[in-house]
């Protein structure tokens, strides 16, 4: 745009005018959810831990996945309304098939991290699989125009980054083969590495809507569908067969509460990952919500006492973290400059003249403004489905028995409500600059 890349007759400069001005604004909202994901994908994670009591890992995975499903579809329908997912959806219908294909990478990765948990436990599988975002900072670069045109200190800054990102899961996984036998710290090791590179391939699904011009409140909906259908699949096998599948599921009825719980929390930690991804990029939005894996650290260690009480190198462990945390941070914070800005609205003109999508949609939604000229209301197929969601739990919630683990209640409620006034704060700024477009 001439605005972005010369000075106009009024006077204003490249940096000053109102679409930089209003880029940079988008891009503060989105570093805002990528640190406030962090926060709520790292409690998420929490019932992983009912993995230790025997559970099979597919049937934890699977309830996750089912409390997923129903966060997907009930809070966009709250937030926004059915009609909307529907409006937005006939814009760029090619997004259903990406969706569903990121769902069914989820859902693979999202098993291995329960095995991951299961072997070398949740302090140290959280960093290794946050690995993720190294592939995605490569996806973004190669696909998408991400840090072309950057100069060299955001280049540097990225880069090394992603170095000390690389030295602090390095000694992670070091000091994971104190936690257990060696062959299952071996096994739990690999399965978390596989869930990051999983994760970190899904973001291109991510990426490619959010330039089109969709909604993430739409975009999840879809994805949903992808990542049940693909659990279903591997609980099914797994397990041997649905029948035996059903026979554990129900054995584990008073735990499934707390797991689809997990999952509903997991949703609102990566809808603020999907606006991070929108508005900040995968090179800085998805190092930025792999904060998770110090939430994830605090979670561990302070609510279930993880590390305590063995022979794992703590200062290792907390060191690692926080090298890994301060790489994300230098990546997130090398902010998007001019000619880069440029780049990333060339690869959105790409994108929607690839698929056909109106430019003037994806002009709108690029700037976090709404497209369609007449608002979508809620109906009452919107209240059925929060209804639905609603009384699924409640019904599971009068079935629910505490698990019998190490826990701190004490920790876990001051943690809860930190994570609360985080998703207050992130979710009034996202709803005044962009209404949740």
């Amino acid at each position: 745009m001439s605005a972005i890349s010369q000075e106009g007759s009024n006077g204003l400069t490249a940096e000053t005018s109102p679409d930089a001005r209003r880029f940079r604004t988008l891009q503060a909202v989105g570093i805002l959810c990528g640190l406030s994901a962090g926060a709520w994908l790292g409690a998420a994670e929490a019932p992983t831990k009912l993995v230790t009591l025997g559970l099979s890992p597919v049937v934890v995975s699977l309830s996750m996945v089912i409390g997923v499903f129903l966060a997907r579809w009930s809070l966009p329908a709250l937030i926004q309304g059915t009609s909307y997912i529907a409006a937005d959806l006939r814009q760029a219908p090619h997004l259903i098939v990406w969706a569903i294909l990121a769902g069914c990478l989820w859902a693979v990765a999202n098993t291995l991290t329960i095995f991951a948990v299961r072997d070398v436990g949740l302090a140290i599988a959280f960093p290794l699989w946050n690995s993720n975002s190294l592939l995605g900072i490569f996806w973004g670069v190669v696909f998408f125009n991400e840090l072309r045109g950057a100069d060299w200190r955001r280049w540097g800054g990225v880069i090394g980054g992603a170095l000390l990102m690389f030295a602090g899961g390095t000694a992670l996984a070091i000091a994971s083969s104190t936690q257990a036998a060696p062959e299952n710290a071996f096994r739990g090791v690999i399965a978390a590495l596989a869930a990051g590179v999983l994760w970190g391939t899904m973001y291109i699904p991510y990426r490619k809507a959010y330039l089109t011009g969709m909604s993430p409140l739409s975009f999840i909906t879809f994805f949903t569908i992808g990542e049940l259908g693909m659990m279903i699949v591997l609980a099914v096998v797994y397990s041997g067969g649905f029948t035996p599948l059903l026979n554990e599921m129900t054995t584990a009825r008073h735990v499934l509460f707390w797991l689809l719980l997990g999952g509903f929390v997991w949703v609102i930690g990566d809808l603020f990952q999907q606006y991070a991804v929108k508005y900040a990029g995968i090179t800085r939005g998805i190092p930025l919500s792999n904060t998770n894996q110090l939430w994830g650290l605090l979670w561990a260690v302070l609510v279930f006492g993880e590390l305590r009480g063995t022979d794992a190198p703590i200062g290792q462990v907390i060191g690692g973290s926080l090298v890994m945390a301060l790489g994300a941070a230098v990546i997130a914070f090398a902010s998007v400059g001019r000619r880069e800005r440029v780049s990333w609205q060339a690869a959105a003109t790409r994108e929607g003249a690839r698929y056909g999508v109106d430019p003037a949609y994806t002009k709108a939604r690029a700037e976090g403004r709404e497209a369609m000229t007449s608002g979508a209301r809620r109906s009452w197929i919107d209240w059925v489905v929060v209804a639905a969601a609603t009384a699924t739990l409640i019904g599971l919630a009068t079935m629910a028995r505490a698990p019998q683990l190490p826990f701190d209640l004490g920790w876990a409620a001051g943690l809860a409500l930190v994570s609360l006034g985080i998703l207050a704060g992130c979710g009034i700024a996202l709803w005044r600059t962009t209404r949740f477009n």
